[in-house]
């Protein structure tokens, strides 16, 4: 069973019915793209844990699994521990899908991370005037995507941004806590047996302050090899401070001055197809397959097939209707253009990147090493041309 059925889960329904399996999905919306490759269809939201329990319950899976997303773990959790199944605890799910419970977690273990306090209120805000310091990050508890981060210089930046990011909590919750600087990662990695294994560790440029979106990956790393050796550590501990002791995990960091410190986790694969596509293009590890494996109870294949470099380039444009798309087929012809991906069609509308909706489309380069695919995705970028009709 895949706890949802749109673009997200995509992979992970073809890798299941290519595996020969029988696939039942669940998602809120009846015209979700993955429903049309799956065997059964569940109409429940993936956050609805009652629901997700029900269609287990019905379904009776050999295994449940979620792709590249927070939440559905806490449903994908709970039926694996009512059904017996291969996954992690609920306790663990609720760990790594509410940012406080993970920080706490991570301070009980002396895992590094930074300083932190939790807001549920504009009042309680109010309450810390005198007890903060600058710059901070502000973000929901409960969200991803770079839904409602924002980075303030100031008492009064947290005052005027905290409705943007309390508008994102879930629950109402946000948190507020040390600003990181240096150079983010994340850590692709496989936990079989309780044994965290490492894939992989991907460099990450964003748009920087004040809402840090993601705009580009590559493996792998270009770190030198004890601050690698430093990275995976921190990932292992990481993982292990949360419990994950089944399944993928997708680990977020800062490599500050001081050395690597933890920013948040995921019990589940990277998503801006960082273990879907960079991953096998750098490695030759299906990925996705081996979650599938492990939901199962099987022994994944983890060893690497070569070393190679995979890069990932998002998209953006001036702010506006989209007028007219060209330059696509020509960028695909780019030599090591692996993907062009269009997220935005003409007649939608271009906005400033808040959040990793706001993106135009990206392209996916494989090459020799990790700069030369950047190179390549910089290329077949300057090929794609996007005109806008100012509104």
């Amino acid at each position: 069973m895949i706890v949802g059925a749109s673009v997200l889960q995509l992979p992970a329904i073809l890798k299941a019915k290519e595996m020969g399996l029988c696939v039942a999905v669940v998602d809120f919306n009846p015209q979700a793209i993955g429903i049309q490759y799956a065997d059964k269809y569940y109409n429940a939201s993936t956050m609805d844990e009652d629901a997700v329990l029900a269609a287990a319950e019905d379904y009776k899976p050999d295994g449940i699994m979620t792709l590249a997303t927070d939440m559905p773990m806490r449903g994908v959790a709970r039926v694996s521990e009512k059904l017996g199944l291969h996954s992690i605890s609920y306790d663990t799910a609720i760990k790594a899908t509410d940012k406080f419970e993970m920080i706490k977690a991570f301070k009980a273990y002396d895992v590094a991370s930074p300083w932190f306090v939790t807001v549920d209120s504009l009042e309680e805000l109010k309450a810390l005037e005198n007890q903060l310091s600058y710059p901070c990050i502000m973000k929901p508890t409960d969200n991803a995507g770079s839904h409602g981060v924002v980075l303030a210089h100031g008492f009064e930046d947290l005052l005027q941004s905290y409705e943007y990011s309390h508008a994102s909590a879930r629950h109402g919750r946000v948190i507020i806590e040390e600003y990181l600087q240096g150079d983010e990662v994340s850590v692709e990695v496989m936990v079989v047996d309780g044994k965290a294994n490492v894939l992989q560790i991907t460099d990450k440029l964003t748009t920087g302050a004040p809402h840090f979106v993601e705009m580009g990956h590559s493996q792998p790393s270009r770190h030198p090899l004890e601050t690698q050796k430093a990275i995976k550590n921190l990932a292992i501990h990481a993982c292990q401070a949360v419990g994950i002791d089944q399944g993928p995990a997708h680990v977020e960091m800062m490599v500050t001055k001081h050395g690597p410190v933890m920013i948040e986790l995921g019990a589940r694969m990277g998503g801006d197809n960082i273990t879907t596509s960079l991953v096998p293009l750098s490695t030759g590890i299906d990925m996705v397959k081996a979650t599938i494996d492990v939901a199962l109870g099987n022994q994944p294949d983890i060893q690497p097939k070569w070393y190679l470099g995979a890069a990932i380039r998002y998209m953006d444009a001036p702010e506006g209707i989209i007028r007219s798309i060209s330059g696509v087929e020509e960028a695909k012809q780019v030599e090591g253009v692996r993907q062009i991906i269009m997220t935005k069609a003409v007649g939608d509308l271009s906005t400033p990147i808040h959040c990793s909706n706001d993106r135009i489309g990206s392209v996916i380069a494989q090459s020799a090493t990790a700069e030369e695919a950047v190179k390549t995705c910089e290329k077949a970028l300057r090929t794609l041309r996007i005109t806008i009709k100012n509104q």
